[in-house]
């Protein structure tokens, strides 16, 4: 559905068109001459502009003239009655789009309208490609030789190939458990390249990635109350802030790939929809009635234990049997071997050259300090050591002090000062300076957890290995609610 504008001073012309498309679910409002035609375009965000050209206080030409200065970007039509088009190419030549002659087909004019419409949701989809490519940065291309990332990528690839279901199939799955959509579980540690592989998925589907959209959506970002309008869109008034009507991630994936990452931090009352989505390809945007279809490849990535956390009802088990129709296991960097000093010796010379800095290697302590670390952060912590690495180093060598990987692996002392975590991860405690108790060091690392993750206790868990009921129960055992409202409220 879109919002028309029809300006035009006959009557019965305005009452044709607007019933005409009214009855293919378009919104329509009218305006009578230039004036109240502007007017409307101030306060609604239209998606199509229908101007006779000769109205009663100006012409047909300004609207189109005016409304491209202003920066619209919607579909403009002219209509003319006087048997030439050399006024209505002149309007063209000013920014309209296309021109009818009058009397009007309402036939020519639905098809036409269409078009408009198909080609407007064309160019944000080309708009949102080109976002998304300047936003790659490095690490964006799935490196590594290790026998486990090759692994990885030839089963993306070999998926990422499978047909998909036409929109019709789509459309009659009667979202009875029918298989609409393909869909991919990806699995694996924050920063381990779930995005990576994701996009490489894309990239070797059947849809051709230069023109179909990969539309990324970061689940635990979203916030909780306007969940289900960035992902399915709603229409004007659905709310007090929906001023306009507005389409949602989903449409926007409409011929492409729709990635769902960290889907393991989607509130439970939003995994309902999305279930129903994934079963049938269908949806109402917010405040709609109208339901919509689209086709596109489903791909799902988390760092969560999915099964545990539908066991304990923190996931919707249909939602999981759904999502995991083919699960690709990603591993994490410490065990691909000399991956990390693949990735680090390449993302240098990328960078380099994005910083317009001569070519440089590094050294081989820097080379046996990359093979010697765990890295924790997986490849994003790689990256950002190899880009401070990259900006800082002056010579033709970087050296272990460039990479600053000491400072980098020095963290915060344990439970009153006592213990001390060394380079490689480890926390020793000096037993000489006084005993620890168990719990005590417990609920401060669960308490240090919580100050990193702002009171997410999710990510909490997570970040120390402990399944979210286990958490939970401790956070009451040791009666850490009202230190949770406070960090969360900061």
């Amino acid at each position: 559905m879109a919002t028309v504008l029809v300006i035009e001073d006959e009557e019965n012309i305005r009452f044709a068109v607007k019933r005409s498309l009214s009855k293919r679910g378009h919104r329509v409002e009218e305006a009578d001459c230039v004036a109240a035609g502007m007017a409307a375009c101030d306060r609604v965000a239209f998606d199509l502009v229908l101007t006779d050209l000769h109205l009663p206080d100006g012409d047909g030409s300004e609207v189109v003239e005016r409304l491209r200065d202003d920066g619209f970007e919607g579909g403009l039509v002219v209509m003319t009655a006087y048997g030439t088009v050399e006024s209505a190419v002149n309007a063209m030549k000013l920014g309209a789009d296309d021109y009818l002659q009058k009397p009007v087909s309402l036939d020519e004019l639905g098809l036409l309208v269409e078009r408009l419409l198909e080609r407007r949701v064309d160019k944000r989809r080309l708009r949102l490609f080109e976002r998304q490519s300047k936003k790659r940065g490095a690490g964006e291309s799935p490196l590594g030789q290790s026998k486990a990332w090759l692994a990885a990528l030839s089963l993306g690839e070999r998926l990422g190939g499978a047909p998909m279901l036409t929109r019709q199939d789509c459309s009659g799955s009667g979202g009875g458990g029918g298989s609409a959509l393909t869909t991919v579980l990806i699995l694996g540690e924050t920063g381990s390249g779930k995005g990576v592989l994701a996009r490489h998925i894309h990239a070797h589907g059947a849809l051709v990635p230069d023109k179909d959209p990969f539309v990324h959506v970061n689940c635990s970002t979203l916030p909780a109350q306007l969940v289900e309008s960035e992902l399915f869109g709603h229409e004007k008034g659905a709310f007090t802030d929906a001023r306009e009507a507005r389409q949602g991630l989903v449409e926007l994936a409409d011929e492409g790939t729709l990635f769902l990452d960290e889907i393991g931090d989607m509130p439970l009352e939003m995994q309902a929809k999305l279930l129903l989505f994934l079963e049938s390809g269908r949806f109402r945007r917010v405040g709609g009635t109208r339901e919509r279809t689209v086709r596109c490849r489903v791909i799902a990535a988390t760092n969560h234990d999915l099964e545990a956390e539908s066991s304990n009802g923190a996931f919707r088990r249909d939602l999981l049997y759904r999502i995991n129709g083919f699960t690709i296991n990603v591993p994490p960097l410490r065990e691909r071997g000399e991956d990390a000093l693949l990735i680090a010796r390449e993302m240098l010379a990328r960078l380099r050259a994005d910083y317009g800095r001569e070519a440089c290697r590094l050294s081989g302590e820097a080379e046996r300090m990359i093979l010697g670390r765990p890295w924790p952060g997986n490849v994003r912590e790689l990256i950002n050591v190899v880009q401070r690495a990259a900006m800082l180093c002056d010579n033709t060598e970087v050296s272990g002090h460039d990479l600053g990987l000491s400072a980098a692996s020095a963290s915060r002392p344990t439970p009153g000062g006592k213990g001390e975590a060394q380079a490689n991860g480890a926390v020793r405690f000096d037993f000489d300076r006084g005993s620890h108790r168990a719990d005590e060091v417990e609920k401060e690392l669960m308490l240090q957890a919580l100050e990193r993750t702002s009171g997410n206790v999710s990510k909490a868990a997570r970040l120390i290995g402990m399944q979210r009921s286990s958490f939970r129960y401790r956070i009451e055992r040791y009666g850490m609610e009202d230190v949770i409202r406070e960090i969360a409220s900061r």
